[in-house]
């Protein structure tokens, strides 16, 4: 992972001058009113789910549909102005060749790709987020004024910079919040991806041990990743707690090194509430669509217009979508792990997983 200095010198700067630049992000609207009064947040589209799970892939396929407008890496660090941010870079364009991502998983990115860029707004004005202790579930009790004045603003700014009409954001911590979304925009859509437990813990397990070696190698890491909101891998590696009892049982599986068994309890909790979300009321369940990795795998124009069906955009407002439809690659197989780890995770997401298709009593 090669962190330039100079990004980090800015990320360091935004963290240490983050009164300042909320000064500066309540100005912006003043001097865009006239814009901003012209547009309307319709129907948003958060892309929620566990890492690993192809939340990267549906926002880049997603980000393709006519007028729609994603944050992308060249947002980061100054998310908080991001009007005067991006006026900035194009008075210095800069030609990128695309590079691999730190993942080291095939995905190309350039300044200009799509990329979940919210969090940092979300650790701003709820601390508790990334908390080993605090519960991390939002609902609309939970909701703080300032931040739903902020956070509209920003997403009609999002719009207005793009030239967009639709607001498509990617979100992986987004799950415990999809009631308080909900609550917010009554007409949001959420697509949630799921992968087959056995294949997406082994590939957590996989980038934990990947960024982990970049921490050893480079001790800004940590820090750079918690400035962008990533703390599904690493030494700075939190779960999503939504529950206390269970999200103990995953510090303490990975306190002793079993990452496996870790994610497995971090996958049945997520997993788990999207299910009781889908039953909890017919309105926020309507909203919510699960896409399964392996069908996006093996049929990608069909999911793809059960996604496009479920956000009501039309075929013809997604022609270059299908022209992308080609990047999507066959699902990898269930990785060769040994009797008692493989024993251990399905023991542990038994239920859920039965739920979503995958049989692993069968298996």
């Amino acid at each position: 992972m090669n962190i330039q200095s100079s990004d980090y010198l800015l990320i360091r700067f935004t963290q240490k001058a983050q009164s300042l630049l909320r000064r500066i992000a309540d100005w912006e609207p003043r001097f865009l009113a006239a814009d901003l009064a012209e547009i309307a947040i319709d129907r948003p589209v958060f892309i929620t789910g566990l890492a690993r799970s192809g939340t990267t892939l549906l926002l880049e396929l997603l980000a393709e549909v006519d007028g729609a407008a994603t944050h992308r890496y060249r947002d980061f660090p100054f998310l908080m102005i991001p009007y005067f941010w991006n006026r900035y870079l194009d008075w210095f364009p800069a030609r990128q060749e695309p590079v691999e991502r730190a993942h080291q998983d095939r995905i190309y990115i350039t300044r200009e790709s799509p990329e979940a860029m919210e969090e940092p707004l979300w650790q701003a004005f709820f601390p508790h987020v990334h908390s080993p202790t605090a519960l991390h579930r939002l609902t609309a009790a939970d909701g703080d004024a300032d931040f739903e004045r902020f956070y509209k603003v920003h997403l009609r700014k999002i719009l207005l910079i793009r030239g967009g009409t639709r607001y498509f954001a990617k979100g992986n911590y987004h799950v415990p919040r999809i009631e308080y979304l909900a609550h917010l925009f009554p007409d949001a859509r959420f697509i949630v991806p799921i992968r087959h437990p056995l294949t997406h813990v082994h590939s957590l397990v996989r980038q934990h041990e990947l960024f982990s070696r970049y921490a050893a190698a480079d001790a800004r890491v940590p820090r750079y990743l918690e400035a962008e909101g990533h703390f599904e891998f690493g030494p700075q590696r939190v779960p999503i707690r939504l529950d206390a009892t269970e999200g103990d049982r995953i510090l303490d599986a990975w306190s002793r090194g079993d990452e496996y068994l870790g994610y497995g309890i971090q996958w049945k909790e997520l997993y788990g509430f999207v299910r009781w979300l889908q039953t909890a009321g017919p309105d926020i369940a309507r909203r919510i669509t699960v896409v399964r990795y392996e069908d996006l795998c093996a049929q990608p124009e069909a999911t793809m217009r059960q996604i496009l069906e479920a956000i009501e955009v039309a075929p013809e407002n997604a022609t270059s979508v299908w022209k992308q439809l080609q990047r999507v690659s066959e699902s990898q197989h269930v990785p060769s792990l040994d009797d008692d780890t493989q024993r251990a995770v399905c023991v542990e997401v038994g239920d859920v997983a039965e739920a979503y298709g995958y049989p692993l009593r069968a298996e």
